[in-house]
């Protein structure tokens, strides 16, 4: 008879033929289980993998996509050298109304300023004031325009002197017209336009320096 051995901490034992046989096969199920856990597993993870949610967007291109769907200002269209001035109608300090066009054959600046009586605002009105009769042998008519009322108008006209007019310019229609932006809501960016004996923009200044403004817009004119 064919014995088999089972080693045991309190020594060895006998097993029958048939005892062998089961616990190999025992065995044999054990380990064919755990070989399927194992591939289970692995498919997990494969499925994991396979379902996982795809890449986020980063946060500076989402914050850059929220800004650009909430936070962007409207775009306005912008003037050149040479298109029509828009022939807007402009309310005076003194509650007159003018319309562009109706300065035709002459030439125009319109500069627009962020506030009255303010210091680099000062220096630009008191530069264009003191040109005044250079400005006045070149044809031009000087028109400044700000968010500022009636009221505020007329006190910087009168203690500066200025011998041109003030347009209000309270809804900033005047400006959206001529494509000029505010530095923050109520102020006007500083800007200048010179308009043609024609009505078409001759120049136009989106950086101004303030002081000496004036002698650029006469050599523009003479230009």
């Amino acid at each position: 008879m064919t014995r088999s051995y089972v080693k045991k901490r309190c020594g060895k034992v006998r097993v029958s033929p048939a005892h062998s046989l089961g616990y190999l096969a025992c065995m044999l199920v054990r380990t064919t289980l755990v070989a399927m856990l194992a591939l289970a597993a692995v498919a997990g993870c494969n499925d994991k993998k396979t379902d996982a949610a795809p890449p986020t967007t980063s946060g500076a291109a989402s914050a850059s996509t929220a800004s650009s769907g909430t936070s962007t200002a409207p775009k306005t269209d912008t003037l050149k050298e040479g298109d029509p001035a828009p022939d807007v109608e402009m309310t005076l300090q003194d509650g007159r109304k003018t319309k562009l066009s109706s300065l035709k054959g002459h030439y125009v600046a319109i500069y627009f300023y962020p506030k009255d009586e303010t210091p680099g605002c000062t220096v630009e009105a008191q530069n264009f004031r003191d040109r005044a009769e250079d400005l006045k042998k070149a044809g031009i008519t000087v028109i400044g325009v700000s968010t500022q009322d009636a009221a505020s108008h007329k006190a910087f006209i009168e203690k500066e002197k200025l011998p041109f007019d003030l347009a209000v310019d309270e809804d900033a229609s005047l400006a959206k017209a001529f494509g000029v932006p505010s530095l923050r809501p109520g102020l006007h960016a500083r800007q200048t336009f010179l308009i043609g004996k024609d009505g078409t923009i001759k120049k136009v200044w989106r950086d101004v320096t303030p002081k000496d403004h004036a002698d650029e817009v006469i050599a523009a004119a003479k230009s």
